[in-house]
């Protein structure tokens, strides 16, 4: 099955928290039990790596049912069901979710209050993403709107070096393996670049590591989507290498590889790694190399230890 969202886990952290006081790590370890997830499930992290997707749900459970006075915090990291709560689950809805928690005055203030910083802020307010049937907690709304943000500026990387010369995306590749830690410093990058028409199928090369021990040989493809690599490059490719007597090569392309390309990488005795336009856009991304940082946004939550002290 898949994880329950926020929203679907406010009831049973209530009934739960209704049998006593309860640290939230049994929290959540009773609740996953209780609704049969995997162990895949249990430990499938958010991006931060920091926390697992199904504690991070059980916890802004805990926090919208406290804002609306369902449940109180007893000490650190315990809590329980308040006497509001109590009576909540005297005559249980089916479903308690954000249109349940809105009927509470204290929730619809805390509600109102991150509209106002928002309207200050001149930004739109969170709660308009955060809807009454949304099932993404606040922080999986921000992670997915990432996510969203960057799979259009792949898109967009993508576009601009197919509309470039293919000289361009030959200084594009090195630049990014220097990027990555491979041949020292940008200043180097026309030094590896072969160049000219009798490059023998080899585009640039590069070192793998800072004093040229070993030598990485790159072919780089600018094609246009649509128009995937096939085998015969490939096999062209591993002839070059031959030809400079290398032993590991890397093919990048703008485009796509077929499976046959794949499968003959794999079947030839030099180590080829092949790099397709999504992978390409994406290391682009992860290294800023065509791109820059417009801003950056801190998700920040409260410091236990600060009030324990």
């Amino acid at each position: 099955m898949a994880i329950p969202d926020f929203q679907t886990l406010m009831l049973p952290v209530l009934r739960l928290t209704a049998e006593g006081e309860i640290r939230t790590s049994d929290c959540v370890e009773r609740l996953a039990d209780a609704v049969g997830l995997t162990a895949e499930e249990r430990t499938h992290l958010l991006p931060s790596g920091r926390q697992t997707t199904f504690a991070n749900r059980i916890h802004w459970a805990i926090a919208y049912l406290g804002k609306a006075g369902l449940v109180e915090r007893t000490r650190r990291a315990h809590y329980r069901a308040s006497p509001r709560g109590r009576e909540v689950l005297a005559a249980p809805p089916e479903r308690i979710d954000i249109r349940f928690l809105s009927r509470f005055p204290e929730f619809q203030r805390f509600r109102d209050a991150e509209a106002e910083a928002a309207r200050e802020a001149g930004t739109p307010a969170p709660t308009a993403s955060l809807s009454v049937e949304a099932v993404l907690t606040p922080d999986e709304v921000m992670r997915n709107a990432h996510r969203q943000l960057e799979a259009a500026l792949a898109d967009d990387l993508l576009q601009r070096i197919r509309a470039a010369r293919p000289a361009f995306f030959e200084r594009v590749v090195v630049r990014l393996l220097i990027a990555m830690g491979y041949g020292g410093s940008v200043a180097d990058i026309d030094r590896a670049l072969v160049g000219g028409s009798g490059d023998g199928g080899v585009d640039g090369v590069i070192d793998q590591d800072p004093l040229g021990l070993d030598r990485i040989y790159v072919q780089a493809k600018r094609y246009a989507e649509g128009n995937s690599v096939g085998s015969g490059a490939i096999r062209d490719f591993f002839g070059s290498l031959d030809r400079y007597k290398a032993s590991k090569g890397l093919f990048v392309t703008t485009s796509a590889f077929t499976q046959s390309a794949r499968e003959t990488a794999e079947m030839l005795s030099k180590r080829l790694v092949l790099i397709d336009g999504t992978q390409l856009a994406h290391l682009l991304i992860r290294h800023g190399v065509g791109c820059r940082v417009e801003e950056t946004l801190h998700i920040k939550t409260l410091d236990e230890e600060f009030f324990d002290a």
